[in-house]
């Protein structure tokens, strides 16, 4: 009994190819031609192919069918205006294809050149030989031409020219490098996501809304390039340019619009050409449409391969011409594209396709019984030959990509409908699924969630952030009074300043009050000290030593006072800098360092110096931590275990020189202060009778400070020593910022024990408090009464009438710095009248409120010994070598004497500290006058003595 079915054993075959085309990457595609054994079963066969379209095109594959007739006045015309039709997306696949449709840049670009041919009409006459003005004209004629169609063919609408915003070569480059320069500028994450929008809105506009004009970059566009490169246009004596280049915008203009001109001059000659060029169009755009690596993955996306069925081709649509154009196309080119094609011819066209693979008369022998076995054996064959049948030498009858199939009359029977024949899955891809629109959308929905919280927690925990990135030497930590402050080092731009809160207009008086007559800022110290870094990096580089100042540069919004240190130490580091660097020929770079309020965060402060000198080599050692905290002995440990030595101006501490080798202080520490301060405390004591004394310091239960701690255990001592009558220890607590003393001095006065003599161990800020308490206390008021303290008074300016005693009150105190004596010697005042902002010019001296405080001059003397250690023999040295030397440094005139570390022990204190013991006394007009009691310069190692310090 004879097999039927012939049409779903081709259905069968054509899912084998596409099942071959999901398991490989380019499987040879053949051009399938049916045609009837018998000339009666031509409309069986052409009806034969309809079926096989509609079952493909319901089972989702991409596929397109041809029209029975096309305009043109030849039929190489006719088949290329077949090709045309098919440039249209919408004619491949129905709402069953998966992903989106296709699209044809390369196409449509032959499309638009051939139209703008035919709109010049009879006024592109090929111009006359020996004429190249002729030529140039013409060629300007087919440009303004193609401009005003925006290179697009004629009638498309500007909306829809098939080519989709995210495949412009120009827009999304270069709205990346907008976004990615405003995240390297580190601008907010809304500026950098602004700015690139912006940026693509107006390259949108300047690209499809301006009649007129070419697409901006158009020679960079997928559909250029490839009509600049392809070798199929490409003459061997061409002088024109063929390359394209961004940073070569005209000479891609140019290349591209000589290359326009050589392809109209072929159009307009007719022949093969123009069809060849349209079937090459064609096929790479399906081979771009089904590319596996593209950015969308579309090649994974579309399993099967695109078909074009032909259900009657013939002379009078060009669909003889299109297939052995196919053919010719493929024998030249050496990429395989996927297009499967199925034409159905009638029995007498089959000669004009010349001889195929499939023998017309097969020995019946050879030939399997079954038609579908049938099949399988020519497609091998076919396969097998195709190589050899594309050989030059082969003869020129051949079609080698075309496979003739005949049809017997009683193979010609319906194609049934049934799923059976259905090999290939139809099921979406995995990419399909995980790189898809609606995942793409949950993906850039997730990111953009996750990034804006990246953002927000960066920018809640570092104090420069952007969108993706932070600065990680500073972060915000929370201030005492309120707000948050910047700690850590600043590097790429950060300002403390910046930090600092805006003066309130109606605090002001009293903010200039509580810290002095500094006639200088934060801001304008850290821009001068920026201005010296970038000059050092910028004609220095490789010939310096970078110095950390680390200080107190936050300011309490409550208390006006709290930046009046880090702001004159910062003074002192920036004048050593700057005289130093006009000086010398190692130059000096100053890195600020955040401690925040009082330094109360100075362990995260030393934890990014050292991270940060773990980078940078040229980093020598530190200056500052000029507060004795509880946390001083963690600070110090840190910078020691990153190999950095530190020299204190101010930091008073005793225990610190004794168990950190790395530690050097100027300041004399407070156990040798208040032995000094015992010479005073003998001539107060009054022989063979009892005289009370008491200390009052204040409470650190609650706070960091460690000062209070040491003044309050040595001045105890001291006073025991001397044999006072030592009343019951006080401490009084904080409150606002502002201490409680008043029940403290109800108690101290209203007793019966009224002591002579108080070691107050507390900051300057609590002595005015202090001063109005026994003022005005019954039992103390009008009694006379000394107060000894340590050197923090020395802040105080008692000669501006910041601070006062009460009537009747004598206060001594320790000041770390003696600058009347040393200021003989010294260029420190002409310095800082040269260097200084608010100073220059002004005639300075050692008790010019700006300096009197002696915060300036220690920190500039710490600077300087830091830098001599740093640049021995005038070359710098390397970290270790730097804390070795800083035990052989004497270095004399400078702003408090001779700094001499030579006789520094170990472990242990050194001696040759400046010193200045000073009473306070209330005079008659209710000021408070200032006076030496006895002093010594840095350097001076003699012993002052109680003859030497006499009081009255």
């Amino acid at each position: 009994m004879p097999e039927r079915g012939a049409g779903l054993h081709l259905q069968d075959q054509l899912e084998i190819l596409i099942q071959d085309f999901r398991t490989s990457a380019e499987p040879p595609m053949p051009v399938f031609v049916v045609h009837a054994q018998e000339g009666a079963d031509d409309d069986a066969v052409t009806g034969l192919v309809r079926q096989l379209y509609a079952g493909q095109e319901a089972h989702g594959t991409r596929c397109a069918a041809a029209q029975d007739s096309y305009e043109g006045a030849t039929e190489v015309r006719r088949a290329a205006a077949m090709v045309r039709a098919l440039s249209e997306p919408k004619k491949w696949g129905g709402p069953k294809a998966v992903y989106r449709r296709y699209a044809f840049p390369r196409l449509r670009l032959v499309h638009a050149i051939d139209d703008a041919v035919a709109a010049l009409g009879d006024t592109w006459p090929a111009p006359e030989p020996g004429s190249p003005e002729a030529g140039q004209d013409q060629r300007q004629r087919l440009l303004n031409q193609l401009a005003q169609q925006r290179w697009r063919p004629r009638n498309t609408a500007r909306w829809r020219s098939g080519l989709p915003l995210f495949d412009m070569a120009h827009i999304l480059p270069a709205s990346l490098v907008t976004v990615l320069a405003a995240l390297m500028a580190r601008s907010e994450w809304y500026v950098a996501v602004g700015a690139g929008l912006v940026f693509l809105l107006l390259l949108t506009v300047l690209n499809y809304v301006l009649p007129g004009r070419a697409p901006i970059f158009l020679w960079l566009r997928r559909e250029s390039r490839w009509f600049m490169t392809t070798t199929f246009l490409r003459a061997a004596d061409h002088e024109d340019p063929t390359e394209v280049s961004l940073l070569r915008p005209v000479r891609s203009w140019k290349a591209i619009a000589a290359r326009a001109y050589d392809v109209a001059e072929a159009l307009t000659a007719g022949g093969e050409f123009h069809l060849q060029l349209c079937v090459l169009a064609l096929r790479e755009d399906l081979r771009d449409n089904h590319r596996r690596w593209s950015w969308d993955l579309r090649g994974f996306k579309r399993p099967r391969p695109p078909m074009l069925f032909l259900p009657h081709a013939d002379a009078g649509n060009g669909g003889i011409e299109l297939i052995r154009a196919i053919s010719d196309v493929r024998s030249r080119r050496s990429e395989l594209d996927p297009l499967v094609v199925v034409a159905a011819v009638h029995s007498h066209d089959v000669p004009r396709l010349e001889r195929g693979v499939v023998p017309t008369t097969p020995d019946p022998a050879a030939v399997p019984p079954r038609f579908g076995e049938r099949l399988r054996t020519w497609h091998r064959e076919w396969a097998h030959n195709l190589r050899a049948e594309q050989s030059p030498s082969r003869e020129r009858s051949v079609l080698p990509w075309v496979m003739k199939v005949p049809l017997p009359h009683d193979q010609l029977g319906p194609v049934e409908e049934r799923t059976r024949h259905l090999r290939a899955s139809a099921r979406p891809t995995p990419a399909r699924l995980v790189w898809a629109l609606h995942t793409l959308v949950l993906v850039i929905a997730l990111l953009t969630a996750g990034t804006v919280m990246r953002a927000e927690a960066l920018h809640d925990r570092y104090c420069s952030a952007s969108v993706l990135t932070a600065n990680r030497d500073t972060r915000r930590e929370r201030a005492p009074g309120g707000g948050t402050e910047c700690i850590g080092i600043a590097t790429d731009g950060v300002r403390f300043a910046d930090w600092l809160p805006a003066p309130d207009p109606g605090d002001e008086p009293k903010a200039l009050a509580a810290g002095e007559a500094t006639p200088w800022t934060v801001d304008e110290l850290e821009d001068r000290i920026a201005d010296q870094n970038a000059n050092v990096l910028s004609h220095h580089s490789g010939k310096y030593v970078t110095v950390v100042y680390a200080g107190p540069l936050s300011a309490d919004p409550s208390d006006g006072s709290s930046l009046v240190k880090g702001a004159e130490e910062l003074a002192g580091v920036y004048l050593a800098q700057a005289v130093i660097n006009k000086n010398s020929s190692v130059k000096l770079r100053v890195l600020l360092a955040n401690g925040g309020v009082d330094l109360g965060h100075q362990e995260e402060m030393a934890e990014e110096i050292a991270a940060y000198a773990a980078q940078d080599p040229t980093v020598v050692g530190v200056v500052g931590t000029g507060r004795d905290l509880k946390s001083s002995r963690a600070t110090t440990r840190t910078l020691m275990e990153a190999g950095l030595p530190i020299v204190s101006g101010t930091n008073s501490a005793t225990y610190l020189p004794r168990e950190f080798a790395n530690w050097f202080s100027l300041a004399a520490t407070d156990q040798w202060q208040i032995e000094q301060l015992g010479l005073v405390a003998a001539q107060l004591r009054t022989p063979h009778r009892r005289q009370y004394a008491l200390v009052l310091a204040r409470d650190t239960a609650r706070t960091d400070d460690l000062y209070t701690d040491e003044q309050a255990r040595y001045g105890q001592d001291m006073l025991r020593r001397h044999r006072f009558t030592l009343l019951e220890q006080r401490r009084y607590t904080l409150s606002g910022g502002k201490p409680e003393l008043r029940s403290h001095a109800q108690e101290i006065c209203r007793g019966g024990q009224v002591p002579s003599v108080i070691y107050f161990a507390g900051r300057v800020e609590d002595i005015d408090p202090l001063m109005t308490q026994l003022g005005t206390e019954p039992g103390c008021a009008g009694t006379p009464l000394a107060i000894l303290t340590g050197d923090d008074l020395s802040k105080a300016d008692f000669t501006a009438g910041g601070q006062s005693v009460a009537p009747k009150v004598t206060l001594y105190h320790s000041a770390l710095a003696e600058l009347r004596t040393a200021a003989a010697r010294t260029t420190f005042y002409l310095d800082a009248a040269t260097h200084l902002p608010g100073l220059r010019g002004g005639n300075l001296r050692y008790d010019s409120p700006a300096l009197a405080s002696g915060q300036t001059a220690l920190a500039h003397d710490a600077t300087r010994a830091l830098y001599w250690a740093a640049t021995r023999d005038d070359r710098p040295q390397s970290r270790a070598s730097t804390w070795v030397n800083l035990r052989n440094v004497k270095i004399e005139g400078m702003a408090t004497g001779t700094i001499d570390f030579t006789r520094a022990p170990l472990y242990g204190d050194r001696t040759g500290h400046s010193i200045v013991l000073k009473v306070v006394r209330r005079v008659g007009d209710g000021t408070s006058k200032t006076d030496v009691v006895c002093r010594r310069t840095a350097g001076d190692t003699k012993r002052l003595t109680q003859k030497e310090c006499r009081i009255r």
